[in-house]
């Protein structure tokens, strides 16, 4: 490792270079993951596997959309040959695309798949097992045996795989995790890493290494731990280092879906992980490829980044969740939520209706202000100073050089530049803000840092973004210095998507390693209110992706696919149009019980497609309704959820 690791924390070649893992070539028909190939970006199609013209012309929108390998489910036999027809017409069209076929609980359909596509991905959390949620208590001698059945039921396909040159996915989900390693190891990231293990040496002992890895999760957190955890583990015990395939399951729908994508695979991305992407969106699936491709064309020239200073070890433990340790400045650090601070300095001026880009509502009819649940926290004016007195608790922030001749200074506090502060005649007795480019890591920097009554505004100039801010507050938890840290962060939003999935990435990456208590993405003199109120709701929804501060409904919806029961994209809509003002409620949206209770993992109440116009509603993995008519069920769910003390009604806000 050009930064070395400790052995004990490796996940990557470096944390601050970027440089991609090295893994084994993987073919996939004409496709090959890994190596030295460029990351290959992939979906899955959505309708009924046994409407074989649907798949068909489904499946060449996406390859046009830029999909480079397709997967279908085979829930049954009958599925599993009907691909045979899929493939033949996509080849007489001249489609050459690889195809994956998507197993749960059929070893036989697996088995028939793999004679006939160039990929089977199977879930080692039901390949072999049903889940029960039980808790099973195992010695070691049971424990093997159960290991034994696995490998009588996993030998044959991987048998079929070697000798038809079929490539596979072992995938495992963290909503998934059968009961057995859940009794083993809990719900936790190395029983992700052991699901997924316990088959991948069964084929090393059968001379296989065909094989991709995934470890999935809709929580971005676990999910960036589990593939970290991976990649430490496959070292550790002497294992080929196998190509990964990252995704986010169930990561929602428009900006939501996005910036949860982002912040998971690109937190991997960041670290040279990740050789297949594929990005689930509950959308049509050709949406979903040009996502991930802009996921990965931010890497094609990644390695011409400035030089960031070395590191001899990770001073955190980058496989569990653990916020860092800041003091507590009026409401920022320590146990507060992160904050958001709202960037006027662009604007000529700042009037009252101004606000509303930024959460803060004036209805002069009762002659009172009020706010969503996005409201942001400061607001920095810069050179100017808003000529009115900020509502709702909010506090600005002004450039030193304004702020210093200023005699209202009530709520109203300094930023300075590093130069302004070692010079500065005077300074707030409770609230100063430093600017601070993450390259400033000298001794002289870092001893300003003690003050008790500083909070640092974190900027970088540098492309590989995310590891130079990360090596910042690295060289903070080295020597154990407390100060807060906003991070700051400058985007031009000219491509609505690409700024969702940049700022995600950037500020999502440090988010899941428990970096920052606050953000604030900085305005450019083109920004606009509308581009303002972007950047304001794009923040809130980072901290909710990183699940540092929740201030809205989240949806856990699959993505769709041939197994759905019902029209997921119209079904989230009518469920989001109801409960939306909930907020840090989670509902999951599946749309069959494969993709059920296991996979809505936290979720607090589900809605699960269980049969033709039959719905199956739960409270967290228990069922609390079956055979609902989906007529009356989202009607059924509100009552569960007020029944549970979570509901509340919406009120009416100016939006």
């Amino acid at each position: 490792m050009n930064s070395s690791v400790a052995s004990t924390k490796k996940y990557c070649d470096s944390l601050v270079q970027y440089s991609r893992r090295k893994t084994i070539p993987v073919k996939v028909g004409d496709v090959v993951i890994g190596g030295d190939n460029p990351i290959v970006v992939q979906s899955m199609t959505t309708v009924d596997t046994m409407d074989t013209m649907g798949s068909v012309e489904q499946t060449l929108r996406m390859v046009e959309a830029g999909c480079e390998i397709v997967r279908i489910t085979a829930p049954s036999l009958k599925e599993a040959e009907n691909l045979r027809v899929i493939r033949n017409e996509l080849r007489k069209r001249g489609c050459n695309v690889p195809l994956v076929a998507d197993i749960h609980f059929t070893p036989n359909a697996a088995e028939l798949a793999a004679q006939i596509v160039e990929k089977v991905r199977v879930n080692p959390g039901n390949y072999a097992d049903k889940k029960r949620f039980e808790n099973i208590e195992y010695t070691d001698e049971t424990y093997e045996a159960e290991l034994e059945r696995i490998r009588k039921r996993f030998t044959p396909l991987v048998e079929l795989c070697k000798a038809h040159g079929t490539a596979m996915r072992i995938g495992t989900n963290h909503g998934s995790l059968s009961d057995r390693i859940m009794s083993r190891y809990g719900d936790t990231a190395l029983g992700m890493v052991e699901s997924a293990l316990e088959f991948l040496r069964i084929c090393e002992d059968l001379s296989y290494d065909q094989i991709v890895i995934s470890m999935k999760s809709s929580n971005a957190q676990v999910m960036v731990e589990a593939y970290r955890l991976l990649v430490n583990k496959l070292e550790e015990e002497g294992l080929k280092p196998y190509p990964l395939h990252l995704g986010v399951t169930e990561a929602g729908e428009a900006e939501d879906g996005r910036i949860k994508s982002a912040v998971g695979i690109g937190t991997l991305l960041e670290d040279g992980l990740g050789d297949t992407v594929r990005v689930s969106l509950t959308e049509e699936p050709e949406f979903e490829a040009p996502v991930a491709r802009k996921l990965v064309d931010r890497y094609a020239t990644r390695n011409n980044h400035e030089v960031i200073p070395d590191i001899d070890e990770s001073p955190i433990d980058p496989f569990a969740y653990h916020k860092r340790s800041t003091r507590e400045i009026i409401n920022i650090g320590a146990t507060n939520v992160p904050r958001v601070i709202a960037d006027f300095s662009t604007l000529k001026a700042v009037g009252i209706k101004d606000l509303k880009a930024i959460g803060h509502f004036y209805l002069p009819e009762p002659d009172k202000w009020t706010m969503n649940d996005q409201g942001a926290d400061f607001v920095y004016s810069g050179s100017r100073v808003i000529p009115f007195m900020l509502p709702n608790g909010i506090r600005s922030l002004i450039d030193y050089p304004v702020w210093i001749g200023l005699d209202d200074k009530k709520n109203r506090h300094p930023v300075y530049t590093l130069t302004q502060l070692q010079e500065a005649d005077q300074c707030d007795d409770t609230l100063n803000f430093l600017k601070l480019n993450a390259a400033d890591l000298d001794a002289d920097t870092m001893a300003i840092l003690e003050a008790d009554n500083l909070v640092v505004l974190l900027e970088t100039t540098n492309d590989h973004n995310m590891p130079a801010l990360r090596r910042f507050f690295f060289e903070l938890e080295k020597r154990v210095l407390k100060v807060p840290v906003i991070i700051t962060n400058q985007y031009q939003v000219e491509d609505e998507e690409q700024f969702l999935i940049n700022a995600s990435t950037d500020i999502g990456g440090l988010l899941v390693d428990g970096f920052g208590d606050g953000v604030m993405l900085s305005a450019n003199a083109s920004d606009n209110l509308d581009t303002l109120k972007l950047k304001n709701q794009t923040a809130f929804g980072i901290l909710q992706a990183g699940r540092t501060r929740m201030t809205k409904t989240e949806y856990i919806s699959c993505p769709s696919c041939g197994r759905t029961l019902f029209d997921l994209q119209e079904t989230t809509a009518m469920i989001r149009k109801r409960t939306d003002h909930l907020k840090g409620v989670k509902i999951g949206i599946m749309g069959c019980i494969v993709n059920g209770p296991g996979e809505m993992a936290d979720a607090d109440f589900g809605y699960v497609g269980s049969g033709k116009g039959k719905i199956t509603l739960y409270k967290g993995q228990d069922v609390v309704k079956r055979g609902v008519p989906s007529e009356h069920a989202v009607d059924e769910l509100i009552e569960i959820i007020r029944a549970d003390g979570k509901w509340m009604e919406p009120q009416a806000v100016e939006m």
